[in-house]
């Protein structure tokens, strides 16, 4: 049986790298490192590692042991499993995460260099010309998803590694100072702030899509059994998660040390953009616009590619190219609607979502034990899920404060104590059920 090693390997684990690394990737954990300060090692970013790269492996792995998502969450049930799915390629595809790859990088690319030029009167028609510049390059590139080891995992991995390898070494060849004092709840619960931070990035999710793409690019290259393809993806999964984990505590690092130069800024991009122009000078703005432009290039790729698969798959009258141009159209006119509007949408969104994804992708792993068991996953996805849309909804606004007395609520994760109610009474109603039959 042909099975994926040696460099074969290496390129596939960088390109899922590639296609997880994007915008989301390079702001937080910059930010959690300025906010963090000397607590920044080990409790934040311990909590951060868990949610944004332990998750998402864990889910690389669960979807290819499971043979895709919606056999997964079909142990659900057939309703969820659509449901959940199609709402899961709707995030982290066209409505949140695709338009954010091109509202963050424009910020980062373009207005930086307008200065006093007349051309910065018109930010607006600049920001819809450059989406539509990233869109259309990101959807001519995604029209060969079997080639995107070639193209991302070859070329523009590399050389994005190489620009943060160089902004690292700057900061530890010239170190301004030591880390600052913890500030916000970083102070007090730095681990479980790290781990709610770590939702932003959004992998855990991403997780879910990108094997099919990855599955892909393995068969491209000659292997076809789907044993080999199942092992070649889960070892491609831990490739990278062990190059976000090198990548995240570097940014980290580099937050850390910019927090106590530059206190009070208010995200990460702010955070690289102090310190990487204390380094660098005036070609600061060049190397960091180049960091973010392709970091965000390759995720919007490997997204485009991974929704239009699934949504030919499961609408095939709409042929693959058709929807990866649709996707592409609909995240030009989101993108244009700003990234603060994009990441204030995104906070209640991905709260509902990602503590059920954990709970689903965690209970895959006992499925030798639970998997005829008929009521331990319906329940326990379902006791996630209220309680998860419910704290999205007081987080946003809503008079819940009931919700505010729940075992871990105050660090923000009130859902767990539900969830493992959800566990136990579904193993309770699975026996009960079993001696009844």
């Amino acid at each position: 049986m042909k099975s994926l090693r040696g460099k074969k390997l290496l390129l596939t684990g960088f390109t899922l790298f590639s296609m997880f690394f994007g915008a989301g990737n390079l702001i937080f954990p910059p930010f959690l490192g300025a906010q963090a300060g000397v607590s920044t090692w080990p409790f934040a970013m311990l909590g951060m590692a868990l949610s944004a790269i332990g998750f998402p492996v864990l889910g690389v792995v669960s979807v290819a042991r499971s043979d895709g998502l919606d056999r997964l969450a079909g142990r659900v049930g057939p309703r969820f499993s659509f449901l959940f799915t199609l709402l899961i390629y709707l995030s982290i595809g066209p409505c949140l995460a695709i338009p954010r790859t091109a509202s963050t990088s424009f910020e980062m690319a373009v207005p930086p260099f307008m200065g006093s030029s007349p051309l910065g009167e018109h930010m607006a028609l600049l920001q819809f010309l450059y989406s539509l510049l990233f869109f259309g390059l990101a959807f001519l590139l995604a029209l060969r998803p079997e080639k995107l080891t070639d193209r991302l995992g070859k070329i523009l991995c590399p050389l994005l590694l190489a620009l943060i390898v160089a902004v690292f070494a700057a900061c530890v060849l010239y170190p301004f100072s030591g880390y600052g004092p913890a500030s916000g709840a970083f102070s007090s619960s730095p681990f479980s702030q790290g781990f709610i931070d770590g939702y932003q990035t959004m992998d855990t999710i991403a997780a879910l899509n990108f094997g099919i793409i990855i599955a892909v690019n393995i068969r491209a290259m000659g292997i076809t059994d789907d044993r080999a393809v199942t092992q070649g993806t889960i070892r491609a999964g831990w490739i990278a998660g062990g190059m976000l984990l090198l990548v995240y505590s570097m940014l980290a690092h580099i937050g850390a040390l910019s927090g106590t130069l530059f206190p009070g800024s208010s995200n990460g991009t702010e955070v690289l953009t102090q310190l990487i122009h204390a380094l660098f000078g005036s070609w600061g703005s060049v190397v960091l616009a180049l960091i973010f432009v392709i970091a965000c290039f390759n995720t919007c790729v490997g997204l485009i590619s991974c929704c239009s698969e699934y949504f030919h798959a499961q609408f095939p009258r709409l042929s693959y190219r058709r929807w990866a141009a649709l996707f592409a159209a609909i995240s030009l006119v989101i993108s244009n609607a700003g990234l603060d509007l994009i990441l204030k949408f995104s906070v209640p969104v991905l709260g509902a979502i990602y503590p059920v994804a954990i709970v689903l992708i965690l209970l895959s792993f006992f499925q030798r034990w639970i998997g005829a068991l008929r009521f331990v996953y319906p329940v326990s996805i379902a006791f996630t899920g209220v309680f998860s849309v419910l704290y999205s909804l007081y987080d946003i606004g809503f008079p819940l404060e009931p919700l505010a007395h729940i075992p871990l609520a105050s660090l923000g994760l009130g859902w767990v104590l539900p969830a493992l109610a959800g566990v136990a009474a579904g193993l309770f109603l699975s026996v009960l059920y079993r001696q009844r039959c």
